[in-house]
């Protein structure tokens, strides 16, 4: 029987696939820590729960129109101008089954067969293949550990070309922690604003945790702002991820694009979850903000721990809950029976040997990184860290044997 060649333009996201090795792992009862995945370890707030209670209670259970119920986009209106000082009307909302499924929306309604689509490195997994699936050409452009992982003005225009139909990226950035500052991001916008066709999708879902100050938007700057796309949601900074709920903020035209096609889609999320994201948004951040304060805390002590682990080089997260290290002075030692040619032999490596998962720095378009999440409690976060400096110590003990 065929399938349809779609599936062969695009990979399995490395960060399911790293959580199933390690659930299969885990069901033969070995003990693993799973430093893989991007999920809150946290229960979402009381007040957010307690209002989805009441809308079941009260019969929230119907279809709702696709881009959602006017309250939770008029929430929507509210949060942005409160937190980022933006101007949005409901018209310009339209909520997803996810913030994954607001980036498809977003980049199938604006990108086209041969279209380019710059994304600077490293970046979600799913960015390129989301890229892949509509037919568009991924433009890579490359950062370093020592650039903060950031692109530049000059980057950024010598990869503009007349295919270009947009620039992906987010701040904090999933999975280097970057947080690009107002002055970085103005100098980014007055390149834009010399190219009136490209788009900027902004990936925001990181927003409320972010360790250095406050969250900026590159919608702020007037001169492109109907240009960008930005796409938010509430599983990060509300600990919801099985709730399903993200949305975007764009011009009239290009939300329209993307409710047209949610509605042969999905249609529109769930009503529960929007009745209860009208309270998350409007309400009491505190919740959150106490999250990111233990984020901060975890932060530290892996930044604490990885100093005593040779090889290593990581540059501190500004934001998200990842670091992303540089391991590739391991690549080409062994441990007498596994050799580390890359970094998904490193990441299958630390599963393995010191049961403890952690994604690949190729899927992040960054073969010399791996992603290491420190949204896990910090027993675990340190009980990971023993076992890893462990393994690590075996393939320099190696090394110095064959030596």
């Amino acid at each position: 029987m065929k399938i349809s060649s779609l599936l062969d333009r695009f990979a399995e996201p490395e960060t399911l696939k790293m959580a199933k090795l390690g659930r299969e792992l885990r069901a033969k009862g070995i003990d693993v820590i799973d430093l893989s995945l991007g999920e809150p370890d946290f229960d979402t707030p009381q007040h957010i729960k307690e209002a989805a209670i009441k809308a079941i209670n009260d019969n929230w259970s119907h279809y709702t129109p696709v881009p959602g119920f006017l309250d939770l986009r008029e929430a929507v209106c509210t949060k942005l101008k409160r937190d980022n000082n933006l101007d949005y009307k409901p018209e310009n909302i339209v909520a997803s089954t996810g913030a994954k499924q607001s980036l498809a929306n977003t980049i199938l309604a604006i990108a086209d067969d041969g279209d380019e689509v710059i994304i600077p490195t490293p970046y979600w997994v799913t960015y390129s293949e989301l890229v892949k699936i509509a037919r568009a050409k991924v433009v890579e452009v490359h950062t370093s550990l020592e650039s903060g992982f950031k692109i530049t003005p000059a980057q950024l225009e010598a990869a503009i070309t007349p295919k270009t139909r947009a620039f992906l990226f987010s701040t904090p950035c999933n999975p280097s922690g970057t947080v690009y500052t107002k002055a970085e991001l103005e100098a980014l916008a007055a390149v834009f604003s010399k190219y009136p066709d490209v788009y900027i999708i902004s990936d925001e879902i990181y927003e409320y945790i972010n360790f250095v100050g406050k969250h900026e938007s590159i919608a702020q700057f007037n001169d492109i702002k109907d240009r960008v796309i930005i796409v938010n949601g509430l599983s990060k900074g509300f600990a919801m991820t099985g709730w399903r709920l993200g949305y975007i903020a764009a011009n009239t035209e290009v939300a329209k694009a993307c409710e047209k096609l949610q509605g042969q889609f999905s249609s529109a999320t769930c009503s529960i979850t929007q009745k209860a994201a009208v309270v998350a948004l409007t309400t009491d951040l505190k919740p959150s903000f106490d999250m990111t304060e233990e984020f901060a805390r975890r932060r530290a002590k892996v930044l604490e721990i990885i100093k005593d682990v040779p090889g290593i080089k990581c540059a501190p997260p500004d934001g998200a809950f990842y670091i992303f290290p540089d391991v590739s002075s391991y690549y080409g030692k062994t441990d007498g029976e596994q050799t580390i040619s890359n970094s998904a032999d490193f990441a299958m490596y630390l599963l393995n040997t010191a049961h403890v998962s952690c994604v690949m720095g190729d899927a992040f378009g960054e073969p010399n990184c791996v992603r290491f999440s420190f949204a896990n409690s910090m027993e675990n976060i340190e009980r990971a860290w023993v076992r890893i400096k462990e393994a690590l110590a075996k393939l320099k003990v190696a090394e110095t044997a064959v030596a």
